[in-house]
């Protein structure tokens, strides 16, 4: 504070004309100290507060827009997973709703297929209805592709997030779809089930979109979850169809009488000649009065040689509640109708004359035109 009093000291002082002062050196340098000190700002920082004001407030930097890591026909991955999950969505929604309610499936093929898949035993898992769950996936999968696709549905997941999610739930999918088609070509041979056809083509393709969006090559290192995944998802359904069986529609609700179906076709000699060797070598054909392929291999056969075959009919009592297969069909272990035992051979489904021929080591005798030839 010296310097600042002495200056303004030395601004009220009279004129040197009248009462003169000595100065010394200390003196006029602290004066000259004290010139530095003003009331003002100083006119560049004034200056730079005013830029610092007139300059646009700064906005925070825009989120940069995920761009689609791969693309398919012009389209994007996600959105392609997104519509195909939205169908398999929609599709389940609506068997889910006829198994909750148990509504008649409509079917887009006659034959009545698709009731005899629905309500089976294979139509849960661990007691929960398969298209509650498959509605459970799909819905998922859906919102999944919709927030990679740019829609703020699933805060919280991040890209790989999502899309090692999607392609782990595709796999599942992909392969309950697998299981399931063996057990429909296997269970319930001869049955058309136009809904599950639909839902394992969802599964696949889904599947393909997500191989697609991750690419070949980076795929390999979750190709061992990938494998988990698909074991521990067969593991689980075998475990809970262990003791699944094979039932007609209904067979809770009535019972279905025996009845015989006609056989319209006549035999031809091939035919008739080919029942004979059946018979003899012991093959059997094990079949069910209410099973359209068993009846189409009869017609095959014709009214003649369908009476020379060693057929065995598995519910001769009927079918539905309180009703049972017999015990011989069921120590054959069958798993559809009709099944033929021939040598040791078990061909399941209806046959061609020509591929039980082959089967049983049947020669014709005659001519190369074996089905002329004449019965003995």
């Amino acid at each position: 504070m010296a310097p600042i009093s002495a200056a303004l000291a030395i601004s009220f002082l009279p004129s040197p004309n009248r009462f003169p002062v000595p100065t010394t050196a200390s003196s006029s340098s602290r004066i000259k100290r004290t010139a530095r000190f003003r009331c003002c700002a100083d006119p560049s920082s004034q200056s730079q507060k005013q830029d610092t004001a007139a300059a646009p407030p700064t906005l925070p930097p825009e989120k940069p827009t995920k761009e689609s890591t791969s693309s398919l026909l012009g389209i994007s991955t996600s959105t392609w997973s997104a519509g195909v999950a939205g169908l398999g969505f929609l599709e389940t929604g609506y068997l889910t709703y006829l198994k909750l309610t148990g509504s008649e499936a409509f079917c887009p093929i006659s034959g009545g297929g698709c009731g005899d898949v629905l309500d089976s035993d294979y139509s849960a898992i661990f007691g929960i209805p398969l298209p509650l769950v498959g509605l459970v996936a799909y819905g998922l999968a859906t919102a999944l592709s919709l927030q990679e696709n740019g829609t703020d549905l699933l805060p919280g997941f991040d890209d790989l997030d999502i899309q090692l999610t999607l392609l782990l739930i595709a796999t599942s999918m992909a392969t309950a779809s697998a299981y399931f088609l063996y057990i429909l070509s296997t269970k319930f041979v001869g049955v058309s089930c136009s809904y599950c056809l639909l839902s394992a083509a969802l599964s696949f393709t889904l599947l393909f979109i997500r191989v697609k969006d991750f690419g070949f090559e980076r795929i390999k290192k979750f190709a061992g979850i990938q494998l988990a995944v698909a074991v521990i998802i067969a593991l689980a359904l075998t475990n809970s169809y262990s003791s699944a069986t094979t039932q007609l529609k209904g067979t809770d609700d009535f019972v279905l009488e025996p009845y015989e179906t006609e056989i319209t076709t006549e035999s031809s000699p091939f035919a008739i000649a080919l029942a004979r060797h059946l018979h003899s070598i012991g093959a059997k054909m094990y079949g069910a009065f209410w099973c359209s392929h068993c009846n189409e291999q009869k017609q095959m056969f014709g009214r003649e040689a369908t009476k020379i075959l060693d057929y065995v009919e598995c519910f001769p009592n009927g079918a539905g509640k309180g009703k049972k297969m017999t015990s011989e069909c069921q120590a054959a272990g069958l798993e559809g109708f009709p099944t033929w035992f021939i040598n040791g051979k078990v061909l399941s489904g209806d046959q061609e004359l020509e591929v039980l021929a082959e089967a049983s080591g049947f020669v014709a005798e005659g001519t190369e035109q074996s089905k002329e030839i004449a019965p003995n």
